[in-house]
This record gives C-alpha cells, sequence and structure tokens, in this order.
C-alpha cells in the first residue's frame, strides 16, 4: 500500500482584540495583554526580533529562566494587578501572571473555542437535544464556557484544585454561574476510565495533556508513554450515534511529531469521520511571521 501523507493544515488564532503578539525571537516572545506588556520564553522564536529594543525594555513583566514549566520566576517592572479582566469576543474571563509563566489562558486555542461552539450550535439547529462535552485537562476552563455557552453541559477535569477555582471565577466573570458544568478535581485518565466502566458517553471530547504532570493522589502522568492509551480510551468515550460529534487534542511537546499525533489519534476513533490535523499558530501583530505553538489533531463525525 503506498505511504499517505495527510494534508496538514495551520489554525491562525487571528480573532483577538484584548491580545496581541507584539514581536518575537531570540527565543522570546512580547505579549500585550489586556493592558499590560509580558516577555516570556519562546523556545521556537529562533528568528531575529523586528520591534525597537525600546519596546521590548518597556515590558511590565519578564519571566526569567528557562522554557521548563518548573523554573523560571516573574520580574515586575512596576505593580501590576493580581488579576485583570479581558475579553475573547463577548467571552470575559481573568487573566493573571502564574508561577509557571503562563497567564492562566492560551490565546492559541480560541481557534478550538469557536470550532466547538460552531459544531455545537450546528447540532442545536438540527434538534439534536442537548450534548455532553467532556474537558480534560481543563485548566481555567474556557473552553468548558464556549461550550456551555454555545448549549452544552460540561464536564470539566482537571488534577489542580487551585485551576479549578480560577475556572469557576473565569465562569462569574462569564455571567455563566448557572451554566450546567461539572467542575471535578480528578486524574484525568483515571476519570476517563470510571466513566467508561459507568457506561457514560459523550458528544464532545477535548483534551490538551501537558508533558508531565501529577493527579490529585499523586498519579504520575507523562505524554510520551500515556497518550496513547488516553486517546484509545476518549474514543471509546464518544457516543455511537453519528451526528456533530467532536474530539480535539492539542499537545505542546515539542519533540512529538503531528504526523506521530495524527496517526495515534486516528487508531483511537473506532467511528467513521473526518480528520484535521496541523499546527496552532498565533500572527504578529505588525508583520506577517506566525509563531507555532502546538500540534493538534480535531476529528468530527
Amino acid at each position: 500500500m503506498p505511504a499517505h501523507a495527510p494534508d496538514i493544515r495551520v489554525l491562525v488564532a487571528d480573532d483577538w482584540a484584548d491580545y496581541a503578539l507584539i514581536d518575537s525571537g531570540a527565543g522570546e516572545k512580547l505579549e500585550r495583554v489586556g493592558p499590560y506588556h509580558f516577555v516570556r520564553p519562546e523556545p521556537q522564536a529562533l528568528w531575529r526580533r523586528r520591534a525597537d529594543p525600546g519596546l521590548w525594555a518597556r515590558a511590565d513583566a519578564v519571566f526569567t529562566g528557562s522554557d521548563d514549566e518548573e523554573a523560571g520566576r516573574w520580574r515586575f517592572s512596576r505593580p501590576l494587578p493580581d488579576e485583570w479582566p479581558l475579553r475573547w469576543g463577548d467571552l470575559a474571563f481573568l487573566s493573571r501572571p502564574t508561577p509557571f509563566r503562563h497567564l492562566a489562558f492560551f490565546p492559541e486555542h480560541s481557534v478550538h473555542w469557536r470550532f466547538t461552539e460552531e459544531r455545537l450550535r450546528a447540532r442545536a439547529r438540527r434538534g439534536g437535544g442537548t450534548p455532553e462535552v467532556l474537558n480534560l485537562f481543563g485548566y481555567t476552563g474556557l473552553a468548558s464556557l464556549a461550550a456551555a455557552r454555545a448549549g452544552a453541559r460540561v464536564t470539566h477535569v482537571d488534577a489542580s484544585k487551585k485551576a479549578i477555582g480560577y475556572a469557576r471565577a473565569n465562569q462569574a466573570a462569564a455571567n455563566l454561574s448557572e451554566a450546567p458544568i461539572r467542575w471535578i478535581v480528578d486524574d484525568a485518565h483515571a476519570f476517563v476510565q470510571r466513566e467508561l466502566r459507568r457506561g457514560r458517553r459523550y458528544d464532545g471530547i477535548i483534551l490538551d495533556p501537558p508533558k508531565f504532570g501529577r493527579g490529585p493522589d499523586g498519579e504520575t502522568w507523562r505524554l510520551e508513554e500515556g497518550l496513547a492509551a488516553l486517546l484509545s480510551d476518549c474514543g471509546r468515550l464518544l457516543h455511537e450515534e453519528p451526528g456533530e460529534r467532536f474530539m480535539i487534542a492539542t499537545i505542546y511537546a515539542v519533540r512529538l511529531s503531528v504526523l506521530a499525533l495524527a496517526q495515534t489519534a486516528r487508531e483511537a476513533v473506532p467511528h467513521e469521520g473526518a480528520w484535521e490535523i496541523g499546527e496552532m499558530a498565533l500572527p504578529h501583530q505588525n508583520d506577517e511571521r506566525l509563531l507555532p505553538t502546538a500540534i493538534f489533531a480535531r476529528w468530527t463525525g
């Protein structure tokens, strides 16, 4: 059988007003997040910077150290609030500097939030009933909020109690406190396996696993060891009946090829459907460059 090279897409998160990638290069990126400017490590920015060096020097905060999420610290040039409001379209949420260089959201994920809302609203137009969506490694909950406001009942799972607290704060900021979201502190794969034993099924599954992590009871997660089994179990957790079902997997491990993710994901879903695979990227504010951030695989059926 001849080899087949799948089409690889690039999804560009170009739908932001409250966020902008101003410049990148020399292993760092300069971003505007609401009214504030940040410099953070970015190992894929191998090129030269283009913006005025003075613009970089005037950043409100710089995360110093390596790209390793366990290393480094923030250095602030002036006092900043503990958190501040942002909007993606009309979805309000909160941003804050975290100890692991993140700002409590990933702007490139807006491509998946939009996709999720489109799928769920298409289902609603067809009278498909109330869909069930599972968000694994859900972090601060923006994908969960996007799904909920599009009409889904959402189960949000994260091993971090603090992340769940941030997600609940975002729920309040978005005026979605009455939305049907279950917030669960648990190990993602252990939860999926229990749902399979319980006979639960979902119309949509979103997962954004880290390279390494620990569950609330000390469970150890390593991406290269656990991804294939997790994807396979998620595939089994999807409803049997075709419709507006979907699964989205996002991976930030730089060493993992998009082809490796695509072929592993295809084996995991036992249903007919369409696949998209490729990279996610952020556009620069004032030039044509794209900053690659992650690889993804999306299935619909």
